[in-house]
């Protein structure tokens, strides 16, 4: 009799998704002799954002569950775009990610020969042609979806011709632009891609790479498919819009004659208040309308990185999405919900005042300095406390504080008490404004001595429970209030008339100068805290000893959801 799992053992088991359905069944069968061999193909032409995140978190992901490998494949097929820069950059992000490509480190243009080669053997078979069309003429005769397309006059060329030319392309004996190799396959076909696409461009750029060895260079529908054939790839996984690619690279590995790896497709991530297009996030960095592609606001990796998320919470994040066969649109919140959740269990709760206002305890003595005790995590207790000093001169929030208060208004207002957390009650007595603005500059109070935190007479109940910094001791620092970049849930729908700039959120960047506890100034870059009742805050990277910069992650809860925006 089969045993059957119990109901705790059932509610953790994770229904597999269709590509694991898909691995498992070729296992099953033995497909490939039961290997499992996936990769991320990143061009280098751009920064990896969120969306690659999900599609390393994939690939790295499914190998490591099926004991399989991944390889880390640059498709560098053109040289005008692309840069060691970005090269550089996407090797730092899939490490922090916490994944290892171990020694499987490659480049399309380790293949340019091969391709080359297999060029020649579409060429031999009479497949491919020399056509002398400009790149306008090819798009005007390609026709459209429910129009036909012109077969190039060149198309009868003879295999001896097309040979030569294609030689003399490689020799560097024409300017670029003047010809190209082309698939000869059906300018009639319903996939627009099938209609006799380019293979081969002539192009006299230096290669970040193979330097100036090559003048000509495959187009990346010609790279993509071979290169996964060469590493041998069982399950070249891509997003949506490659679906109508695969015929085209079917026929490419069905005419050279080479292995064929199983594509699969799913739906890219998609994410409210975001745009995904490398083109427009190459536009914001070059118009400036943020510092570079590390901006904090940026759906970047490595703008995700200096913000304060955790590779964690983005390995979590993906997981939680899963994955879909159909496009979609992910809120953004459950990416903030993510990190929440995730520095909530690591981060160190620290008193930090955004908005200082001085409270004078009026009866504390004026030279005397406390040390009160406080948790670090209450989710970790291996955390262990710390101590924070306190004295008569205090900077409270100064939302905290009203001189007219409405109904359940908890905090402090004259002739109130309030515990400040970790300390003492104390009791609003009076208030001193200045003379021309009206503006309260000082708070005076009187203090409760046998209410300290955590003595037997502190038993006293009070509503309002505050945090606070000693003024004396306090810390200066740059505080960087990150908000999501864009307005609109989806800028990339733009009305008639606006671009997706228009949508720019004017608040995305706030700086303020806030009071923190001492304990902050020893944190190193990205170290991460939570500020009591604010949010979630990262030392940032131009934080130097003498001037400490701290970066707003999220805030504590999700304003966003409820119609207001987080301030």
């Amino acid at each position: 009799m089969e045993e059957k799992a119990n109901p705790e053992e059932e509610k953790n088991i994770r229904s597999l998704n269709f590509i694991e359905e898909i691995i498992e069944e070729d296992i099953r069968k033995g497909t490939n002799e039961g290997r499992v061999h996936t990769r991320f193909p990143p061009e280098p032409n751009g920064y990896l954002h969120i969306g690659h995140a999900k599609s390393i978190c994939l690939n790295f992901g499914l190998a490591k569950k099926y004991n399989g490998k991944t390889n880390l494949r640059f498709d560098d097929t053109n040289p005008v775009k692309e840069d060691v820069e970005y090269v550089d950059s996407i090797m730092e992000d899939v490490k922090w990610l916490g994944f290892d490509w171990e020694d499987r480190l490659f480049f399309a243009s380790d293949y340019f020969e091969e391709l080359y080669a297999y060029a020649v053997i579409l060429i031999r078979k009479g497949k491919a042609y020399v056509c002398d069309m400009t790149a306008e003429e090819i798009s005007e005769t390609r026709g459209t979806p429910t129009r036909p397309g012109k077969e190039s006059p060149f198309r009868s060329r003879s295999v001896e011709e097309n040979l030569d030319l294609f030689s003399r392309m490689r020799n560097s004996e024409f300017p670029d632009g003047t010809r190209v190799l082309r698939a000869k396959i059906d300018m009639g076909s319903p996939n627009m891609h099938m209609r006799d696409p380019v293979l081969y461009r002539i192009l006299h750029a230096h290669h970040h790479r193979t330097g100036d060895q090559w003048c000509i260079y495959p187009m990346y529908d010609f790279a993509h498919g071979q290169s996964d054939s060469i590493e041998r790839i069982t399950h070249s996984i891509c997003t949506l819009e490659f679906e109508v690619h695969r015929p085209l690279y079917e026929w490419f590995i069905r005419e050279i004659g080479i292995y064929a790896p199983r594509q699969i497709e799913f739906a890219r991530l998609n994410v409210t208040y975001t745009v995904m297009s490398k083109r427009k996030l190459l536009e914001l960095v070059r118009d400036g309308n943020v510092t570079g592609w590390d901006d904090p606001r940026m759906p970047t990796i490595c703008g995700l990185r200096r913000r304060g998320f955790t590779p964690e919470s983005i390995r979590n994040f993906a997981n939680t999405i899963g994955v879909a066969k159909r496009d979609n649109v992910i809120d953004v919140s459950l990416l903030e919900f993510c990190i929440r959740e995730d520095l909530n269990k690591r981060a160190n709760r620290i008193m930090a005042v955004l908005n200082p206002v001085k409270v004078i305890l009026d009866n504390y003595p004026d030279d005397l300095v406390e040390e009160m005790e406080s948790v670090n995590n209450p989710e970790d207790e291996s955390k262990g406390k710390r101590k924070m000093p306190f004295s008569k001169t205090l900077f409270i929030e100064r939302d905290d504080f009203m001189e007219d208060p409405p109904n359940k208004f908890f905090r402090l207002a004259p002739g109130r008490e309030v515990r400040l957390k970790a300390a003492y009650i104390i009791r609003c007595e009076s208030v001193v404004k200045d003379a021309e603005t009206g503006e309260i500059e000082e708070i005076h109070c009187t203090y409760d001595p046998q209410t300290k935190s955590g003595m037997p007479e502190s038993n006293r109940k009070v509503k309002g429970t505050l945090h606070w910094v000693s003024e004396k001791h306090a810390v200066k620092a740059e505080v960087r209030l990150y908000d999501r970049l864009f307005t609109n849930e989806n800028p990339d729908d733009a009305e008639e008339g606006k671009t997706y700039k228009d949508y720019l959120n004017p608040d995305s960047l706030r700086i303020i100068t806030a009071m923190v506890e001492p304990a902050v100034s020893l944190a190193a870059v990205l170290d991460k805290f939570q500020f009591e009742r604010t949010g979630y805050f990262s030392v940032d990277k131009d934080s130097t000893p003498q001037h400490l910069v701290l970066n707003r992650v999220v805030p504590l809860r999700d304003s966003w959801s409820k119609g207001e925006k987080v301030k």
